[in-house]
């Protein structure tokens, strides 16, 4: 190779040589102090890209858990309040057993009536309840009981339920999405919002209290068909369910209802009534725990869900500490050794100096 003071080609690749060396190098100090393998989309693009959608899809994961708890919290609040209401049910059956007590005159009974007006009154606030502004309980009237097998298509149609007395009763629920790719089939929970109308109907009154009604029509009522008929409903307190003005007779109202709209006797109710009420209360608390239990176990396969996410992501994006440790080492002494070799390189036009001389 000639001898030319021009060109030094030997320290330019040396000059590359450590350029190279010390990217590296400072790519891996960048690794090292972020623990992250790729810094940069440059890094690996196709990794970056799979890598975002893995965490944007962990992120909404975990906020489809959170949901599913704050469902869970609205449904143990529920239940709280349909465990009172069950209380209630029971406190009012024990009081017309109590009632219904040959030894007892008519100022008994009146007293005993005290307090059905009272826990009357106090189902009409549970009603009220709600969690973060959201309703609990749901009121509706219930259609006419039957088992007529040609009203049942009809009873599809309005989107009602039958029970297993044929009554109908409109069904309420708000939606929970379980997946976080937020479509309803890929996966979702509904929670029963208890229509408390339909709980807390008491079928048919005695007839034998309220016979001096029995030819008087409701006034009004939707779906219910007399005040002798299948669906008189204990009042929960200026409901529009037919209760406040079912009768066109005021006399037989003020029989009837207080003046705020409640039963004014407990031996308006038949012992059986009450026995179909804590039916329906125990069948709405089986409903709301089987309903918690659902979700209790969505939120163990969101859990598992997020972790196997979390790992994916990180195989992709976390840094390998120890090997790039090793790398950094190896870059290092790279550098080192790159510089001294451009020093030297740089030297090699010198020789032209000694053959001018």
């Amino acid at each position: 190779m000639p001898i030319v003071v021009n060109t030094n080609t030997t320290a330019v690749t040396a000059s590359f040589n450590l350029s190279h060396a010390n990217d590296a190098l400072r790519k891996s100090l960048a690794r090292l102090s972020s623990g992250q393998r790729i810094v940069s989309p440059s890094d690996d693009a196709g990794g970056m890209a799979v890598a975002y959608k893995l965490n944007s899809k962990l992120k909404r994961t975990e906020a489809v858990r959170h949901n599913v708890q704050n469902g869970i919290s609205y449904l143990q609040v529920q239940d709280g309040a349909l465990s009172t209401i069950a209380q209630i049910a029971d406190r009012m059956s024990e009081l017309r057993t109590m009632a219904a007590d040959v030894t007892k005159n008519t100022g008994d009974v009146e007293n005993y009536s005290k307090e059905f007006i009272e826990l009357q009154r106090q189902l009409n606030q549970v009603r009220h309840q709600k969690f973060n502004g959201i309703s609990l309980f749901a009121t509706s009237s219930s259609p006419a009981s039957t088992t007529a097998p040609e009203l049942r298509p009809q009873l599809d149609k309005q989107g009602l339920t039958l029970d297993d007395q044929g009554r109908g009763y409109a069904k309420f629920s708000r939606q929970i999405l379980t997946t976080a790719d937020g479509v309803v089939v890929d996966g979702h929970v509904s929670l029963n919002v208890v229509n408390l109308q339909y709980l807390l109907s008491i079928g048919q009154a005695d007839n034998r209290y309220i016979s001096a009604a029995a030819a008087v029509s409701v006034a009004g009522g939707a779906g219910v068909e007399s005040i002798t008929g299948r669906n008189v409903f204990m009042n929960l307190g200026n409901v529009d369910n037919g209760n406040q003005d079912d009768f066109a007779s005021a006399t037989t109202r003020n029989e009837l209802y207080t003046a705020d709209g409640y039963l004014s006797s407990i031996l308006f109710v038949s012992m059986g009534n009450f026995i179909d009420v804590i039916e329906r209360v125990a069948d709405a608390r089986a409903e709301n725990a089987a309903e918690i239990n659902r979700l209790n176990t969505t939120s163990a396969l969101l859990v598992q869900n997020q972790t196997n996410l979390e790992a994916a992501h990180g195989r992709i994006m976390d840094a390998d500490i120890a090997l790039e440790s090793t790398r950094m080492a190896r870059q290092n002494v790279l550098v080192q050794s790159s510089a001294a070799m451009v020093a030297q390189a740089n030297q090699l036009t010198n020789i032209a100096l000694s053959v001018l001389g």
